[in-house]
């Protein structure tokens, strides 16, 4: 059946809603604590760098799940695989909330939404391929990435707001809770696949497919290119407060400044890749959006002046975010 024949289900779009807001609800409790890490340091009696391990521990979690989490998906489902994403995103973050006085209670809780990350991220292009019709899919994966973003821009830009206005334990418990509805609409609501295909849908195993990736020269140089723009964003996301407030910017205003890098990043990202795909090549522009972080990464080390710093935070994401979607 071609892709003009097929019929497109307006549920779609309800399945992609509650997909996206997964996603921007572990993104958010990933980065909560970001830009507030001196902050949060005094209110634990820990250092810095015990507050960075509540973010960092991601990376490193996601690095160990993220195979497995694919095979589930490929193996039993979007629903059953997001769904334990979801689950595992809105059980742990209330917990977190609930007891946000501890600091081990809260690693062991960042733990059990770090393991869920890789459920939700690794189906997006799942998602796409099984609802959409072909000429949809790549702007439905597209959502499903922008909603990555979202969800660190909140964090970054709402966080130092509520622990400015409330508390930390407040902050974590607003955000559990809208975690959990989030993780119940998506079980209500969500559905494996429409009634009738919508198209051909690309079927690919991981396993399988990494085995034919990694004997690929140009795969395995756009695989190191890409984890090194990806490596500079989560440690400038992730220290960011650190990074600007001994040049004496406030919480509210790094988290302000990491939410720029992110808007820059969606621009840079709405831009950079079209031109890629005109001119058919992928590395010379990974290669330019890593240069064009240098003057980025350096106005957001060194500024003084807050609107040096919040342009500077716009190129960095534009350049360094932009060369994710190539």
């Amino acid at each position: 059946m071609g892709d003009s024949s097929a019929r497109a289900y307006g549920y779609r779009y309800i399945v992609l809603i509650v997909f996206m807001a997964v996603i921007a609800a572990n993104q958010l409790l990933w980065i909560s604590f970001a830009p507030i890490t001196g902050a949060a340091a005094k209110f634990y009696g820990v250092s810095d760098l015990a507050i960075g391990l509540l973010s960092m521990i991601f990376m490193l979690v996601f690095i160990i799940v993220s195979i497995p989490a694919s095979w589930v998906i490929d193996t039993y489902g979007v629903r059953v695989g997001v769904g334990i994403g979801a689950v595992l995103t809105g059980v742990f973050g209330l917990l977190r909330g609930l007891l946000a006085t501890d600091y081990t209670l809260v690693l062991i809780a960042q733990i059990g939404i770090a393991i869920g990350q890789p459920f939700v991220l690794n189906a997006i292009s799942k998602i796409a391929g099984r609802w959409f019709p072909l000429r949809e899919r790549a702007t439905a994966t597209g959502m499903g990435s922008l909603a990555i973003y979202l969800g660190i821009f909140i964090g970054l830009a709402l966080t130092p707001v509520l622990v400015l206005k409330a508390s930390i334990p407040t902050m974590l418990l607003v955000y559990g809770i809208v975690s959990l509805l989030i993780a119940v609409l998506f079980l209500v609501l969500a559905r494996e696949r429409p009634p009738s295909p919508v198209g051909p849908e690309e079927r690919s195993l991981v396993l399988d497919g990494l085995k034919q990736l990694f004997h690929q020269r140009g795969f395995l140089i756009l695989l190191s290119l890409f984890f090194i723009g990806l490596g500079a964003f989560n440690a400038v996301t992730t220290w960011i407060e650190q990074i600007v407030g001994p040049r004496g910017f406030s919480i509210d205003q790094a988290g302000l400044v990491g939410g720029l890098m992110v808007i820059g990043g969606i621009v840079g990202a709405i831009v950079i890749p079209p031109l890629s795909d005109r001119m058919h090549r992928r590395i010379p522009f990974i290669i330019l959006a890593l240069i064009g972080t240098i003057p980025g990464l350096l106005g957001v080390t060194f500024a003084t002046s807050y609107w040096l710093l919040l342009a500077s935070a716009f190129v960095l994401g534009a350049f360094l975010l932009s060369s994710g979607p190539l």
